[in-house]
């Protein structure tokens, strides 16, 4: 997924430990045939719609030579079914606004854009500034 997202991958030790050390909530699918070929990564979200807990997706990546072959669909049913297992009242996610191939699999799942939300990050210096800054 690092070099996918053309991001630099920690050691695999630094790996290992965080997985290990998961925030609470923080649940892993994984999709395997002899290897791991994907995952989703979501947590438990508070309050939704009739203050009812929810999922947000964090991340769901399948290696490249897979993708097409149903397991990102797998993956996302499996998520479906343990949210109203639970009794969850939706799955939330973002998706990357210029990949088109993604927009159309999260389109034909059933998924449906929120144009009334915008996605915001703070991170790094803004961060830090916030984190700073005086009441």
């Amino acid at each position: 997924m690092q070099r996918h997202y053309r991001v630099p991958c920690p050691p695999f030790e630094t790996i290992l430990a965080d997985l290990a050390t998961l925030p609470p909530g923080v649940e892993i699918l994984v999709a395997e045939t002899d290897r791991i070929i994907g995952f989703a990564i979501c947590s438990t979200i508070y309050p939704g719609p009739g203050l009812r807990a929810g999922f947000f997706l964090k991340e769901l990546f399948v290696l490249g030579p897979y993708r097409g072959s149903g397991a990102g669909r797998l993956l996302m049913q499996a998520l479906a079914r343990t949210a109203l297992q639970r009794g969850h009242g939706r799955v939330d996610w973002t998706a990357d606004g210029g990949n088109e191939r993604l927009l159309t699999f999260y389109g034909g799942l059933g998924g449906t854009r929120q144009p009334d939300k915008v996605f915001f990050r703070l991170s790094g210096e803004a961060l830090a500034a916030l984190a700073k800054a005086d009441d």
